[in-house]
């Protein structure tokens, strides 16, 4: 396995693992492709985040698209020809069936894993997602597992929420169509639509994003909690993305910005809880961040100018 990937989610870690022996410098590809976009009217209403640019069209225009089926020996015969094809599938398990994931037992949620063959009846399984989450950590897995724990791996999902769904649909960085909840999932090299104009309003770009973000869930504990993970997931991305050239001026700082933001909203989330939100302290952490981002693209364009 190669180094587990930091400050990715489980989306991005699992596409540069899937994406890594074809495209060698993906993670160069990726930190260049990392944005922060937020819609701000999508189909299921709320909020909708993007947390970068597709980074898995090929020079054919293909790209990974969503696909599943209701029955498991339908699924298992579709890996299988898809690992025939390209050698690598991603398939999308769920967390609370994944014995090394924190929520295993627990809360369940997509999350993608790369699957190879390894002989007619095992699988290779790799997960290279490596984080501290709200469910304790997980670190990075690779093994092997027969059909029967593969199958219970991917288990489909008999709850979710609309900004999980939310979630899924932008993990590759754009809108795409997804497989039905209701069955096995996973994701194939295939045709892709022409989305280059993306549907609805957005608020493009990590000022903007955070004013707006910051509007809608700083004095509304219930905002707060159902997009603190799109909060988590945008201060990964964004650290990153800075950790690409640490050597830039104010990089440090804009950092650990990014880095302090999940941890007052899970604050702010556990004051709630407990009958007394702490308002102040996200609305702090949010303004401190917006402050050094605004600090971090002056010196930019003042280094672009020279």
């Amino acid at each position: 396995m190669s180094e587990p990937s930091a400050e990715l989610s489980c989306y991005t870690a699992g596409l540069v693992a899937y994406l890594e022996p074809q495209v060698p410098d993906i993670r160069d590809r990726l930190a260049a492709a990392v944005r922060l976009r937020v819609r701000t009217d999508p189909p299921d209403g709320g909020l909708a985040f993007s947390h970068h640019a597709r980074v898995d069209i090929d020079g054919r225009g293909r790209g990974l698209v969503h696909r599943g089926a209701d029955d498991w020996a339908a699924a298992r015969a579709a890996l299988d020809a898809e690992l025939a094809r390209h050698g690598a599938v991603l398939a999308v398990g769920n967390t609370r069936h994944i014995p090394w994931s924190p929520s295993y037992g627990g809360a369940q949620t997509s999350h993608w894993v790369v699957l190879r063959r390894h002989g007619d009846a095992t699988w290779h399984v790799r997960d290279d997602f490596d984080a501290l989450t709200p469910h304790g950590t997980q670190t990075a897995y690779e093994g092997l597992l027969d059909d029967a724990e593969l199958q219970a791996l991917l288990t489909p999902l008999s709850s979710t929420t609309a900004q999980a769904v939310s979630r899924d649909r932008h993990a590759l960085g754009e809108a795409a169509e997804l497989a039905p909840y209701t069955g096995y999932r996973w994701l194939e090299l295939g045709d892709t639509p022409d989305r280059s104009t993306p549907e609805g309003t957005w608020v493009d770009g990590p000022l903007p994003a955070l004013r707006l973000v910051a509007d809608t869930v700083c004095a509304d504990p219930d905002a707060l909690t159902r997009y603190a993970d799109d909060i988590w997931t945008a201060a990964r991305h964004q650290r990153f993305r800075l950790a690409s050239r640490p050597e830039a001026a104010g990089v440090a700082a804009a950092a650990a910005a990014w880095g302090s933001l999940p941890q007052a909203v899970r604050f702010g989330i556990a004051s709630a809880e407990r009958g007394r939100y702490r308002e102040g302290v996200v609305r702090q952490a949010f303004e401190q961040l917006i402050g050094t981002v605004e600090r971090l693209e002056s010196e930019q364009r003042e280094e672009t100018g020279r």
